[in-house]
This record gives structure tokens, sequence and C-alpha cells, in this order.
């Protein structure tokens, strides 16, 4: 889940959303992507002490900085030319392609199958195989902060956008037969954060006053959780993001509190309930509910915070996220003041997580890191180059390349054991041979060969 969140991570055209450009967690969260004035850079998430560095570039002011998944492949967009779509092999150092829209691109999303790029009014899918353009969809609510959200699943590949620029409509849209599936009412004001579970079988909504967070079935479109994160002031939500299980939701804010959620609903058993006076009582609530106006009815129905973080700043700018890393549930949290904190998460108790490490990953002291240990933790500078895609993600053995492919990760990507189908709007098997893998794209569609660009 791309984090985020939703649109967390990437500024508008001038890069004022962060200092630094931008910061952002990649699908899965095993990588963070730092775009600053000087460059950008793409950190491995693997360890809690450790932070490597795994890619640097000089490319200034880039406010869009994606990476997929754990692959080659970064796309990236700079404040000096915000409406051309840069797509680099950062292994082989290589420019791919390049691809010019008619207004500046606000945000770029990615998965297995698709690459979807969002502009105001307007968005662009492409098969990321090959890059063609497979739908425009023009004159859509105009949506200056580029919100929209990609599911990673890979059987499933919807996005969501917003319907309305008044109201919190949501479009449900199959980038795969490229119709809409659904328009879901999920608040009365307008979106700030989406965000899909994994499994692409939950959503994640926030609007733009902040205090109530909604999670709706996909399939369905309705609502399967409701969850208040506070009551006396609104707030900017900045990110939202599922657990890779989806049975958590962490939510981060311009305030100094970082909320999480548990996704389950306890019921008490028969006899309980038959027991228990306060049953009783909650039985009369729901019977009078139907009298009740709705702003009071959603007050009885919302549930508090699991686990919350309470940070040292308020009004920073951030981007969370929740990830296993060495085995354990953790929370991540960038901030736009250069640090990255990765916290403990008890997944049975919840309750105020604990402070595992911290690192400052730009600005002053830009290669050191600072911890709650007086040992110095590390920040590696690319003494390697990662894995490649064709060395993570090959199946075993020897023979002819079939129409699936393993997932691929971090630590290898087979050990999840996820098919990747081949694609159905690109001709030829998947190879993986080191000149040809993928990903990254081989060329653009219109010929001109890798590195090329094109207007669209």
């Amino acid at each position: 889940m791309e984090k985020t969140v939703a649109a967390a991570g990437s500024a508008g055209p001038d890069g004022s959303m962060f200092r630094s450009g931008c910061l952002v967690f990649n699908q899965d969260s095993t990588s963070l992507a730092v775009g600053t004035s000087s460059g950008y850079k793409l950190f491995s998430l693997t360890m809690v002490e450790k932070l490597d560095c795994i890619h640097e570039s000089e490319i200034p002011d880039a406010y869009i900085v994606e990476r997929l998944f754990s692959s080659s492949l970064v796309v990236v967009v700079s404040a000096a030319a915000p409406e051309r779509m840069h797509i680099y092999h950062f292994k082989k150092g290589t420019e791919i392609c390049n691809y010019s829209y008619p207004n500046n691109i606000l945000a770029i999303k990615l998965n297995r199958q698709r690459l979807v790029v969002c502009l105001e009014e307007s968005i662009y899918i492409h098969n990321i195989k090959d890059l063609k353009l497979l739908k425009k969809l023009l004159s859509t609510p105009s949506n200056p902060s580029g919100l929209c959200a990609l599911s990673i699943s890979p059987s499933i590949s919807y996005l969501a956008y917003p319907g309305s620029s008044t109201t919190g409509e949501i479009i449900m849209y199959d980038t795969k037969s490229l119709t809409v599936v659904s328009m879901i009412p999920a608040h009365d004001s307008p979106l700030a954060a989406l965000t899909f579970s994994a499994s692409a079988t939950k959503l994640a909504t926030a609007s733009e006053r902040g205090t109530v967070i909604r999670v709706f079935s996909v399939s369905e479109g309705s609502r399967l959780y409701e969850f208040r994160r506070g009551m006396k002031r609104y707030v900017s939500i900045s990110s939202l993001a599922f657990s890779p299980e989806g049975l958590f939701l962490c939510a981060s804010s311009n305030t100094e509190t970082v909320h999480i959620f548990k996704l389950e609903q306890l019921r008490p058993s028969a006899e309980e309930q038959a027991a228990s006076w306060t049953s009783y009582v909650g039985k009369m609530f729901s019977a009078a509910s139907s009298y009740l106006p709705a702003q009071v009815t959603d007050m009885m129905s919302q549930d508090r915070a699991f686990a919350t973080v309470h940070l040292l700043t308020s009004g920073q700018s951030n981007v969370c996220t929740l990830a296993m890393i060495q085995k354990l549930p953790r929370l991540l949290v960038a901030m736009a003041d250069g640090q990255l904190y990765i916290y403990n998460v008890d997944p049975v108790e919840g309750g105020e997580c604990l402070l595992a490490h911290k690192h400052r990953i730009f600005g002053a002291d830009d290669d050191q890191s600072e911890d709650t240990n007086p040992e110095r933790s590390e920040i590696t500078t690319p003494a390697q180059l990662p894995p490649s895609y064709a060395e993570t993600a090959a199946l075993p053995g020897s023979g002819p390349i079939t129409a699936t492919l393993t997932g691929y990760s971090e630590d290898g990507g087979a050990k999840y054991g996820e098919v990747i189908p081949e694609h159905e709007f690109a001709a030829g098997p998947v190879s993986l041979d080191d000149e040809n893998e993928f990903p990254p794209i081989n060329s653009c569609r219109d010929g001109t060969g890798s590195g090329q660009g094109r207007s669209l």
C-alpha cells in the first residue's frame, strides 16, 4: 500500500507539500523515496537499526518519486518540468522513456499491471509493461491535490478517485476492464485521503474535516467500519495505510498524534448479552436510533484508536505506514523535518507505541542517524547495486518463461507465492534476461525506442 497514503508523499508541482519535495513509501512499504532540492534517494526498509540508501540521483526538485515495489523501475516528476514523467532503470542508470501531458502531473500510482497518471481534471491509464496508453478519463471532477489510490493486488486492479469536488463521493474504476465499477458516497465533505488494503477488499477514506475515518467493502460498497480520530477540532489527514494483512489501519495528520485502528468487531456471546445490563441499554439505544438524527447515530457506532503515537511536534507534514520489519509489526512515520521514526506496535494490547529507532533521512547531519541509544545507527550509501528484477523474481530451474511470474520483493519474493498474470494488452512473453528484464519497460509504444519521449 502506497503510502499512500493515499496521496501522501506527493507534493504539488511547486514541491510545497514537503520541504524535501516528497516523502513516499512504495506499494508494500519495503522502501522510502525522499526528494529534495538537490536530488532524490531511495532507502531500503528491511531493518530497524540500519537504513540502507540503495540509490541516489542528482535530479533536482523531484516532487514525485514512485518506485515499483522492489524493482529497478522508478518514475520521477520534477518541478522543473511538472508536465513530464520520466521512467528510469536506476540499477542501470538509464532513462527508459518519458511522457508529456497537457497539464501538470499531480500524482502517479503504480501496480504490477498499470501505471496511472493523475492531472487536475483528467486521468491517464497505461499498461505498465510497454507503456501503451489504454484509457484517458477526461473531464473528471476538479482534483487539485491529485488524490487517488490504486490497488496492488495481483488479481484486482482498481482505481479510486474523487467523483465530486464538493462532496466525498468516490468513483471505483477497474483498470483491467476499463469500466466504472461503482460509486461510493463516503463523506459529506470533499475527500482528503484514500487507500486500499493489500488484498483490495477494503478501502479507507477520510474527508477534509478529518474527524471521521471510514472503511468500505470494495466489492459491495458498504460501510464496514467507522473510526473517530478526534472530536475537538477539524484536522488535515495526511496519510492512511493498512497493515499488510489488513487488520490494522494507521492515520497521520497535522496534529501530534498518529492513530492505529483495529479492524475487528467483538461480539459478546448470547449468554453475556442476556446477563448484561449494558447490553440492555445498548438495545434500547439501537431501538431508538431510527428516531435520532444521523449525526447522533454515527457517534454511537464509532470506535476509538487501538494504539497511538505522540510525536514531539505538530503541524509538520508527514506520511505513515504499517510494515513487518524483522518479523515484527512496526509503525513508520517520515517527517518533513527529515526524520524517520520507527515504532514497535503491540498487536494484542495496543496502547502507546514505543519508539524503536530514529533515522535522519535528509537535512543537517544528512549522513548521520539518531537513535534512542548512545550508539549511532547507520545509513549506508549504495556500496553495491540492488538485485535486479530478474535475479529476485525468476522462477527456479531452467526452461522457457511462461505467461506468469513469481511475485517480487526485497527478500526474493517467491516466499509469498504471488502470481503475476501476463498482461492482456502486451504481446509476447515477459522477458527476464538482464538486457530486457521486466520491469522496467523496454521501449515506448510510439516506436521511438528506449529513452525517447512522447507527448499525450
